[in-house]
């Protein structure tokens, strides 16, 4: 059983006391290169992903690991975590659980070592959703599902999601059917993605959602929880650093899978509820969750968009924050000027996309927008 790891921020090594088989080669590199080439020694983006997942170079394990990130959550932790026990025990595949916790100075590791014990903990630098790369580069598991520290798990919501995997030779991740906390309320997992007046926006309530909640189908993004092919994962890169703390990361995520080739599932058979918000608007506060997703359409935008698409973008980008100057629209203005902070990063994400994906960037890109319109 894993009881305590270490992810050495530094040097990027993970330690370990008592796990064995996590290995430390090629963790630096693949970062760097993860957001700029392609994957040495492939030549597209979708050959690199079937080479990745076909590997048996490193005997990937059959074991799910089930990861759990947290920061200052003792009390979502609580609440959530017990149910995700459950369902690792329920799974009819071999589970073990383990959470990332990000630095948390709250009582949360002393939590999970007396009431929680047989889950794991690996200790790592607060990246936000990108804590999960590196740890997905060390592990030898074949499938990792992924989940923040507000979920929790019906008791069979695993099984689907990996079967769903492992049916479809694409699939790069698969996400439940998501239900609020208290399960009332359509939160969502099968989203479709537009973009309107120069911005793009991801939703899973849109018009006539009703209707298709219980249809498998394909998804263009999972946020709070999603299993995914660890190979295919790493291949692709991971989670992108530029949206940290947080918001359209995984957006971005579907987008770069669907153009390499690779495809999200919607699985209402698996059943999650959230606690949407539970970290980020006690950290932040509702405008400033407001403002980081400003922020992180328009590096979205920077980033991942040509064509018409960015011509559109900068049209309607002056107007919009003309608009939201006179209307008194604060985080609108705050979330602009803040990613202009960090439009350097942006271009630099985006030569690493024209890299990668090449000639054929803008009519997969048309591709995505098309199969998730609404």
């Amino acid at each position: 059983m894993l009881n305590d790891i270490a992810l050495d921020s530094r040097t990027g090594r993970m330690r370990t006391e008592r796990r064995s088989g996590l290995t430390d080669r090629g963790v630096r590199r693949t970062l760097r290169r993860a957001f700029r080439t392609r994957p040495e020694g492939h030549g597209s983006p979708e050959r690199a992903l079937r080479a990745a997942s076909n590997a048996r170079g490193t005997d990937p394990v059959d074991r799910i690991h089930i990861l759990v990130l947290n920061y200052n959550g003792k009390e979502l932790l609580a609440e959530c975590l017990p149910s995700i026990v459950v369902a690792a025990k329920r799974s009819r595949r071999e589970c073990v659980v383990s959470v990332v916790d990000n630095g948390s100075t709250d009582d949360s590791l002393a939590f999970l070592a007396h009431f929680m014990s047989d889950v794991g903990v690996i200790r790592s630098e607060n990246l936000g959703l990108a804590s999960f790369n590196a740890i997905s580069i060390q592990s030898t598991d074949r499938t990792l599902i992924l989940l923040n520290n507000d979920i929790r798990l019906a008791e069979n919501a695993i099984d689907p999601l990996v079967d769903a995997l492992e049916k479809h030779p694409d699939a790069l991740f698969a996400a439940p059917l998501c239900w609020n906390r208290e399960g009332t309320v359509y939160e969502g997992m099968r989203t479709r993605v537009r973009s309107r007046f120069g911005l793009v926006q991801g939703m899973c309530r849109v018009p006539g959602y009703e209707t298709s909640i219980h249809q498998a189908d394909l998804t263009a993004s999972a946020g709070p929880v999603l299993a995914v092919n660890r190979a295919k994962f790493v291949a692709l890169g991971g989670y992108d650093p530029l949206y940290f703390p947080g918001r359209i990361e995984d957006l971005d995520l579907g987008y770069r899978a669907w153009l390499a080739g690779a495809r999200g599932y919607y699985v209402p058979e698996s059943v999650a509820f959230h606690h949407g918000f539970a970290t980020f608007e006690k950290t932040f506060g509702s405008a400033g969750c407001e403002k980081l997703a400003i922020r992180n359409t328009f590096l979205f935008v920077w980033k991942n968009l040509r064509g018409a698409r960015l011509i559109a973008h900068a049209f309607w980008t002056p107007i919009r924050l003309g608009y939201a100057i006179a209307t008194g629209r604060r985080a609108f203005v705050a979330g602009f000027f803040e990613a202009l902070g960090r439009f350097r990063q942006a271009i630099d994400a985006r030569r690493g996309v024209r890299d990668r994906f090449g000639a054929a960037w803008g009519e997969n890109q048309e591709a995505f927008f098309a199969r998730f319109r609404w």
